[in-house]
C-alpha cells in the first residue's frame, strides 16, 4: 500500500488500474486495453476468472480489447473482430466460430484456424482442382477471389474426396491435428483415432453443412436450412 503505482513493476501497475477501475461505483462502462499482457501464465488464468466473476458481480459493462482469441471467448458475452480498423463480425463466440462472416475471423478464431482454400466457381458449383465441393447452400454472389473455408473439426479422412499428402500429424491428446498436402494448398483435419504415416495419400471430405464460400473474403452461401 504505501509505493506510489509509479514505482511498482509492470505487471503489478496493470493489476492496479484494474483494480481503480472495479471499485468505483460511479462509471457504467469500464474499458480495458489489453490488461493481461505483462502479467505471468498462471496469475493471468486467476484474474481472467476473477474478472468473469466480477462482471457478473457488479453487472458493469464491460469492454476488453485482446488480441488473444482466448481471452475474448473466455470473457464475452458478444465478441467484435475487427481487421484494420472496420468490423468483420459481432455475435456470440458460438457464432464466430460456427459460421464466420469474413475468412479473417474463421482464421483467427480456432486452432487450428479454419482452411481457407481457392476455389473456382462454375454454375453455381464450387470445384477445387476440378472436384465439386458440397456446400452449405446456394452460393448467392462471387468475387474476384473465391475460396471456400472449412473448420478442421469438419474436414475427414475418407475413401474418396480430395487427394492429399500426409504431411505431419500432432496428438494433442483429445484429437489428433493432421495436415496434408493437395498440391500446394495446406489442409488441416482434426480426427480422433490414429493417423496416418506421414507421406501417406489420403482423400480429404468435407461436411457439406459447415463448408462454406467466400467471395474476396466475405461469406457468400446462404445458411442450409433444417
Amino acid at each position: 500500500l504505501e509505493p506510489r503505482a509509479a514505482n511498482l513493476t509492470p505487471d503489478n501497475k496493470q493489476k492496479i488500474s484494474m483494480g481503480r477501475g472495479l471499485v468505483r461505483d460511479d462509471v457504467n462502462v469500464i474499458m480495458f486495453d489489453e490488461p493481461l499482457t505483462v502479467i505471468d501464465p498462471e496469475l493471468k488464468w486467476k484474474l481472467r476468472s476473477k474478472l468473469k466473476e466480477l462482471h457478473q458481480k457488479i453487472a458493469v459493462t464491460m469492454i476488453y480489447v485482446t488480441h488473444d482469441q482466448t481471452e475474448a471467448l473466455t470473457f464475452a458475452d458478444q465478441v467484435v473482430v475487427m481487421q484494420d480498423g472496420v468490423v468483420v463480425q459481432a455475435g456470440t463466440p458460438v457464432d464466430l466460430f460456427e459460421r464466420p462472416r469474413h475468412t479473417f475471423v474463421g482464421h483467427f478464431i480456432g486452432s487450428p484456424g479454419m482452411n481457407i482454400l481457392p476455389c473456382e466457381l462454375r454454375d453455381g458449383t464450387a470445384r477445387i482442382d476440378g472436384i465439386p465441393i458440397a456446400l452449405e447452400g446456394p452460393v448467392m454472389k462471387s468475387g474476384s477471389r473465391n475460396e471456400i473455408g472449412v473448420r478442421p473439426e469438419y474436414v475427414r479422412l475418407g475413401a474418396d474426396g480430395i487427394p492429399a499428402t500426409v504431411r505431419k500429424a500432432a496428438d494433442l491428446g483429445r484429437h489428433t491435428v493432421v495436415e496434408a498436402m493437395a498440391g500446394e494448398r495446406s489442409i488441416n483435419a482434426i480426427i480422433d483415432g490414429p493417423a496416418p504415416e506421414q507421406g501417406a495419400q489420403v482423400h480429404l471430405q468435407f461436411e457439406p453443412q459447415q463448408t462454406r464460400v467466400y467471395a474476396d473474403g466475405w461469406l457468400a452461401t446462404e445458411e442450409a436450412t433444417p
